[in-house]
């Protein structure tokens, strides 16, 4: 039997940090499934339509090939159970993350009890990296390559100049 992870988030866009963790998570398990969630908390906020980011990612983990992309947006316990998944991944970065991520953990236990949350820890270099972060510096004109995949760069540079500038 296939032991299926999926490794959910809003992902707007995808940083090194989430790359991080997927490529982590793709050592571990035979499949992960990356998942844009619609989340909202963060409702009208986002740069990037959910289906832009399915596409984002999935030009970011082509190297990973037992690695997949999807989006959805109902609960994901359903969503973990509906795919036959052993686990939900998530990175933390720091401990502020932990509270929120560990109440999210023990809901979805209730829900998909056959389900286990499984937290990585972020790479050192990647801890203060976040997508609103990279949204923010590229926003201004700032150089993201430290940030983000290089394959969605330029991506991530078209789409803040008309939306944000």
């Amino acid at each position: 039997m296939l032991k299926i992870a999926v490794c959910p988030g809003s992902f707007d866009p995808i940083t090194l940090g989430h790359v991080d963790v997927i490529t982590r998570a793709a050592k571990v398990f035979d499949k992960v499934v990356v998942t844009v969630m619609y989340n909202s908390k963060k409702r009208n906020t986002g740069l990037f339509t959910p289906n832009e980011r399915v596409e984002l990612i999935k030009k970011s983990v082509a190297h990973l090939p037992n690695v997949e992309v999807d989006f959805h947006s109902g609960l994901l316990a359903d969503y973990v159970q509906k795919i036959g998944a052993v686990a939900v991944v998530k990175g933390l970065r720091a401990v502020s993350d932990y509270e929120d991520e560990f109440q999210q953990a023990l809901t979805n236990k209730r829900l998909a009890p056959q389900v286990d949350t499984m937290f990585f820890v972020t790479s050192a270099e990647y801890m203060f990296l976040s997508s609103s972060l990279v949204r923010e510096v590229c926003s201004y004109g700032g150089d993201i390559s430290a940030f983000v995949p290089e394959a969605i760069i330029e991506d991530i540079k078209k789409k803040a100049i008309i939306t944000e500038g």
